[in-house]
């Protein structure tokens, strides 16, 4: 099993980086994204580096094995394993099922030599006491379902480069058999199934997708959302139906500004929150708890607006993004059309992928899709589908064309053929843009 392991490498440099610190490695994101596997990932990269298999302690909490454990259990059951003067490595999976498990991490951080890696599909990991007692202490991966180019990578596809007659390079993309392959059928099957890791391990067809996906969104509306509510004893989430519509709204208005007003007045007007035969609107503040239900779940993304001149975050209205486009496809019914809005939000967990804060910029009264900044680079970026109609083109470049400074600038599209630049502006196929 270990051997049909799949790299992904953006994420497993990261743990490497603080290998040996005492920094805590917390992995979040979530459920079936691949956080399991690449906890072990790690633990392969440890035992080629000579980490003997008595230094690794491995727990999966979902597993029976370790179901009614408690704090003072778990602290027993690794203080057992720990061999005296080596330094230990200690892996804990779906961690927050534990009742006080933040005691016990911090216990052995102080009283053992050890390593600890922890996984979590649900934010209040973090805003937990753990946040409290490891301040500064502990470093956040956050991984994310497949990219576009994991995808081929999984799915058994290879990215090269080629020189094309002018000498310009050139993506090309080969099957297992060496045939080449038409790019953008690829991105398409990406764009309606999504990225997912295990479905790499089925067909591509969309019974089977479905199927897969459905056990994907049950998981994580049933383990993450509604049986955690129960365990906090606390029943602010109780609807599974209200739920469900309110993520089909969201999948459904991906890159729309909305708000939780706005939300119930549509569910009602839609007929799709009824209480025997009459229509019910949910108070604003039971919606904006089921908001951060689906944030917390890391399904759905809110991003904040960001002007650009007055340089602040602005309080009107954000936007949501769905964390995979497989799950809103199967939500919504896999049907066709809404490829802008699809593009777009395949291009901003792209930008969370490669390390960058992402805001919605104003400027005047125009605005720009995504403001991507990190430590040592800041992007502008607009995303449209098409950009060959005059309309469009300036409808996209004019936001950009008013910034005054000179970071870069660029659109992502799916034209092909298009100039490269504009006004310093660059034009950038958005299946070249994904596979940079």
């Amino acid at each position: 099993m270990q051997k049909s392991l799949k790299n992904r490498d953006i994420y497993l440099r990261q743990l490497k980086a603080f290998q040996g610190t005492e920094m805590i490695k917390v992995i979040t994101g979530i459920r079936r994204c691949g956080k399991s596997c690449l906890m072990k990932l790690m633990v392969e990269h440890l035992r080629g580096s000579g980490i003997g298999d008595k230094q690794i302690v491995e727990m999966n909490f979902e597993s029976m094995r370790f179901a009614v454990m408690t704090a003072k259990d778990l602290y027993r059951y690794v203080s057992e394993r720990v061999i005296p003067g080596k330094r230990m490595y200690l892996f804990f999976d779906e961690v927050q099922r534990l009742d006080g498990w933040e005691n016990a991490v911090n216990s052995f951080r102080v009283d053992f030599d050890c390593d600890i890696y922890i996984t979590g599909s649900n934010a209040h990991l973090l805003s937990s006491e753990l946040s409290t007692y490891l301040s500064g202490r502990y470093v956040e991966i956050k991984v994310l379902p497949l990219s576009f180019r994991e995808f081929l990578d999984f799915h058994g596809y290879t990215v090269s480069q080629r020189k094309t007659i002018t000498g310009q390079m050139k993506k090309r993309i080969t099957d297992a058999d060496g045939e080449v392959c038409d790019p953008k059928e690829l991105y398409e099957a990406f764009a309606k199934f999504g990225g997912m890791p295990m479905l790499a391990n089925v067909r591509l067809e969309l019974d089977r997708v479905s199927a897969t996906l459905e056990g994907v969104y049950s998981a994580v509306v049933v383990r993450d959302i509604l049986e955690r509510e129960k365990r906090k004893g606390q029943r602010t989430i109780t609807d599974s139906l209200l739920l469900r519509n309110l993520m089909m709204f969201l999948a459904d208005n991906i890159g729309n500004s909305v708000s939780a007003t706005s939300i119930g007045n549509t569910l009602v007007s839609e007929g799709l929150l009824t209480e025997g035969n009459r229509k019910v609107k949910p108070v604003t503040h039971t919606i904006q708890a089921y908001f951060e239900a689906l944030k917390d779940s890391y399904i759905s993304y809110e991003i904040k607006r960001f002007d650009i001149k007055g340089k602040e975050y602005l309080k009107t209205l954000g936007k949501y993004y769905i964390v995979d486009t497989g799950l809103r496809n199967y939500l919504l019914g896999y049907r066709e059309g809404d490829t802008g809005h699809i593009l777009e939000n395949i291009v901003y967990f792209e930008l969370l992928r490669r390390g960058y804060d992402v805001a919605i910029g104003k400027i005047d009264k125009k605005e720009v899709d995504f403001i991507a900044t990190r430590a040592d680079d800041k992007k502008y970026i607009q995303v449209t589908e098409a950009m060959n109609a005059p309309e469009t083109r300036e409808r996209e470049l004019s936001p950009l064309q008013k910034i005054p400074d000179n970071y870069e600038k660029l659109v992502v599209c799916m034209d092909t053929g298009l100039q490269q630049e504009q006004d310093g502006i660059r034009i950038v196929n958005a299946i070249d843009f994904l596979l940079e």
